[in-house]
């Protein structure tokens, strides 16, 4: 099944490159903003951007930092980055393809590793989260930005199959108590946790994946009869009309990774 995701996840963004790159959710938002105030200006530093999507992380970090690494499993969304950021101007950039579940990268070679939006769709998150307590060295910096869903399970669920259905690439988003568990298990001490609220018009974030007609109908029907939990969450507004919206929920973690404690692939 790991695979089979890593596959459909390269096949739908291959296809959807350049909206990533355009997208204003992506592209900007208090939750970027705020990502940016923990990195440094420091020329020393050397920092890597996991699933950069549209680039949009890693053209913020490198304003700041030495050297910048931009990696996505998608070769054609890496692609459409690249283009995006050679027109911003910044010469400390570099590229590379990586799985982030297996970070083609020495252990220990930044000081900084950011991931924005991307996790929900990882097989395997802890994973992930281990291979960036890998390479990051002792005392460097995790920040992770991801969508979350309620503590409750069943809302967890429901929240989950709404974001499926629009896009199937999507794995699983957390509960926050989940993320401070992996980081925390990863070996990183969690330094910071904050939340953003994010509106989505339903027909702009549904076309963005070329939803056809009869899932953006069930996407519909999802917001109007999601359960107590699950329709606090999504705080839906004009469910069934084309003025449909809904709340996407976000959590900002940040992890550093502790001098002299192993990460836990070495610990394993």
């Amino acid at each position: 099944m790991s695979d089979e995701i890593k596959v459909l996840n390269r096949a739908r963004y291959s296809q959807f490159a350049d909206r990533y790159v355009n997208s204003p959710v992506h592209s900007q938002g208090d939750d970027l903003a705020r990502l940016l105030e923990f990195v440094p200006e420091n020329r020393e530093l050397r920092a890597l951007d996991v699933a950069t999507g549209g680039g949009h992380t890693a053209l913020g970090t490198a304003a700041r930092v030495g050297w910048q690494v931009a990696s996505d499993l998608t070769l054609n969304m890496l692609r459409a980055s690249r283009e995006f950021l050679t027109g911003k101007g910044r010469s400390n950039l570099a590229y590379s393809g990586a799985d982030a579940e297996a970070l083609p990268f020495a252990s220990g070679s930044f000081d900084l590793v950011t991931c924005r939006i991307a996790a929900h769709h990882f097989p395997d998150a802890f994973r992930f989260a281990c291979e960036c307590t890998r390479v990051l060295r002792p005392g460097g910096l995790l920040l992770v930005i991801d969508q979350v869903v309620p503590d409750d399970e069943r809302a967890a669920r429901y929240v989950n199959a709404f974001e499926t259905l629009r896009d199937p690439s999507h794995v699983r988003a957390f509960a926050a108590y989940e993320w401070e568990g992996m980081l925390l298990d990863a070996g990183l001490l969690v330094e910071a946790i904050e939340f953003f609220n994010r509106r989505h018009e339903l027909l702009d974030w549904a076309a963005r994946q070329s939803n056809p007609p009869e899932v953006v109908e069930h996407l519909q029907i999802l917001l109007m009869r999601a359960p107590d939990e699950a329709a606090q969450h999504l705080a839906a507004q004009h469910a069934g009309t084309a003025a449909a919206s809904f709340l996407i929920h976000q959590i900002l973690i940040a992890g550093r990774k502790q001098i002299g404690r192993a990460s836990c692939r070495e610990r394993v």
